[in-house]
């Protein structure tokens, strides 16, 4: 973290005349949760910068308004003929300056009648900058269409209608590299070995540091044709990223022909820097790509050792026999005859059915888990954070999906924040998926519409292909295949829909219509079609035969016991009162744990549950008092 002296030095607590509360303002060292505006000057107040505040009125003002407060008399000939006076009241004013309204202090003066915004008259009507060679003279009110609207430094917008500019070069500078300007020339030898010199022109280029394009103010060497972001210095060497199992370093040269980005997917400049794993030489990362807030966390890791951790999930016994961590009495036994058995039972891990799938039984119980979820390795690294997963394998509650958003009671991929299933979190990059089977699904960015359900979800995998545009949330991406349903006699498919098809199909689990261009269940032998949600339902994730319980303040609130829904009249739902259609469903316990006659159909229902229960719970401890 780096900042101004005179930030440094900012005391905790501060007096200002502004301020009328009797409580003083104290410094807070903790972003705000949304953005505020400054008392004084009538900007914005980012929600990650530190300012001074009242914690009973919520009066609040930027570090530098506050240490610097105005003075009560300026004199501004340039501006105005008359000395100006700070009105200590907030009014309602039109600005002389700027023509804008505005609510607050102002100057003002009493000859003319006349007000300015406090932030109008702040600044310099004309400076003289290290990085242009005529002077530059402060421009109030909405930037001409010529400039563009960005300053020719940074690119950023030029808001709040006070910025500086040269009309014979036509050179924008907004307030903050006008007032803080960057080196003109510095040395650092991390990154090239002679004196980079910053160019202030708008000028397209690639920079040599990050092998992106950039259209402004590159630092340059004239004598290598090294160009450089203003911004691509001071990074960390060494760092860990969602997108890889090892470290990966920067390296001032790729070195590699027709690498591609493992993020963004985009073709690198092999001539241009980058992070690069010493392991897998194929796996290249563009510098600002690796260095985002969602793929790492940037802590430096040069000079540290790397930690051999213990990952693996099991241990070999002998030939496809195994000592899994999460079942250490036993030993599993390897199963790949892919023979189907109805009554197999439910994955341990992500408590689907076994069904085709190559499995691990328990030579002395009933134990089981798929082979691709006994091989997960106990902490590893998914795309949906850029912190490290750790499993865990014992869950008395459900949780919810951080990728897809479904509900599980299974074994769990946690971090600091949230958590993930052992489907969402086997998935890595490339995922041939068969709906798309002309080009592999990446996870470049998170948010997107799913091609499949037409919903807008938070995690998405797309298809990187020009013009391309389909995409697939991790629900749907991860729909099973083939499953088994009392329906039907048969195994169902996944159809992806068909657009060319005629006629009304029903679903036989709802008795609703199914619209066949949305994807559907179906059996080719008897044609049927069958709503994805009739099919799995809510507790898709949910293994049947345990007991749940929700907590509140570190009391029991509801506990449930999830069973399948397979006798022969559906149970009524207690909450919805509907016949419960899905295949796996929630009964209610009682207070004692015992076993009731009331049913949940879904999560929804399931939750109403739990708030009267914890409703209940609380009004009985109100009465205890």
């Amino acid at each position: 973290m780096f900042f101004h002296e005179r930030c440094s030095n900012a005391p905790y607590k501060i007096d200002h005349p502004f301020y009328k509360c009797d409580y003083p303002l104290f410094l807070q060292t903790h972003p705000g949760k949304s953005k505020a505006t400054c008392a004084s000057c009538r900007h914005k107040i980012p929600k990650d910068i530190k300012h001074y505040q009242c914690l009973k009125c919520g009066f609040k003002l930027h570090i530098y308004c506050a240490t610097y407060t105005p003075p009560e008399v300026i004199d501004v000939p340039e501006n105005h003929d008359h000395k100006l006076k700070l009105e200590m009241v907030e009014t309602h004013f039109t600005c002389v300056a700027c023509g804008k309204d505005g609510d607050g202090y102002s100057y003002k003066c009493h000859q003319c009648q006349v007000s300015f915004h406090v932030k109008c008259q702040k600044y310099a009507g004309e400076v003289n900058h290290p990085l242009h060679i005529h002077p530059l003279k402060l421009f109030k009110g909405e930037p001409p269409a010529y400039t563009k609207g960005k300053c020719c430094l940074c690119g950023d917008e030029l808001v709040d209608g006070v910025f500086y500019h040269c009309d014979l070069c036509n050179f924008s500078l907004d307030l903050h590299c006008c007032l803080y300007p960057p080196q003109v020339a510095f040395h650092d030898r991390d990154i090239h070995g002679h004196m980079l010199c910053l160019m202030p022109k708008l000028i397209s280029f690639t920079c040599t540091t990050c092998g992106l394009k950039g259209d402004r103010s590159p630092f340059v060497c004239l004598q290598c044709s090294f160009t450089a972001h203003i911004g691509c210095f001071g990074f960390p060497r060494v760092i860990n990223i969602n997108r890889h199992d090892h470290r990966v370093s920067f390296t001032t040269l790729l070195g590699v022909v027709d690498s591609v980005c493992g993020v963004c997917q985009e073709k690198m400049d092999w001539t241009c820097g980058g992070y690069s794993c010493h392991k897998c030489p194929n796996s290249m990362f563009h510098t600002k790509c690796a260095l985002r807030r969602d793929v790492s966390d940037r802590i430096e890791l040069k000079d540290k050792p790397e930690e051999d951790e213990d990952i693996e999930p099991f241990k070999v016994i002998g030939e496809n026999t195994i000592q899994h961590f999460s079942h250490k009495e036993h030993n599993l036994r390897l199963d790949k005859s892919g023979i189907f058995v109805e009554e197999r039972g439910s994955c341990e891990a992500c408590s689907y059915p076994i069904l085709h799938h190559s499995f691990y039984s328990c030579m002395s119980c009933s134990f089981i888990l798929h082979e691709s979820c006994a091989s997960l390795p106990k902490r590893k690294r998914h795309v949906v954070s850029n912190k490290q997963y750790v499993l865990h394998t014992a869950q008395d509650n459900f949780s919810k999906c951080k990728a897809c958003g479904v509900f599980y009671n299974g074994s769990k991929y946690e971090c600091q924040t949230h958590g993930l299933d052992m489907r969402c979190a086997a998935v890595s990059e490339p995922l041939n998926h068969p709906s798309h089977p002309e080009n592999p699904l990446f996870y470049t960015s998170p948010k997107g519409v799913c091609t499949a359900c037409k919903l807008e979800a938070s995690h998405v995998l797309r298809c990187v292909a020009a013009g391309c545009g389909y995409v697939l949330d991790f629900k749907c991406a991860l729909l099973p295949d083939v499953v088994k349903h009392r329906v039907d006699d048969h195994l169902l498919s996944l159809c992806y829909g068909e657009d060319g098809s005629s006629g009304i199909y029903w679903c036989d689990i709802c008795e609703k219509v199914t619209d066949l261009k949305r994807w559907f269940y179906t059996c080719k032998d008897c044609g049927v079609a069958l709503h994805i949600d009739c099919v799995l339902g809510d507790f898709r994730s949910f293994k049947p035969g345990k007991a749940l319980t929700t907590y509140t303040l570190g009391m029991v609130a509801t506990q449930f016991f999830v069973v399948r829904n397979d006798s022969m009249s559906r149970p009524l739902c207690s909450e919805c009162g509907s016949r419960c259609i899905s295949p796996i469903i929630l009964k209610v316990l009682d207070d004692d744990g015992k076993s009731t006659d009331k049913y949940c159909c879904s999560i929804n229902c399931a939750h109403v549950n739990i708030v009267r229960a914890d409703e209940h719970l609380t009004l009985r401890r109100i009465q205890s008092f």
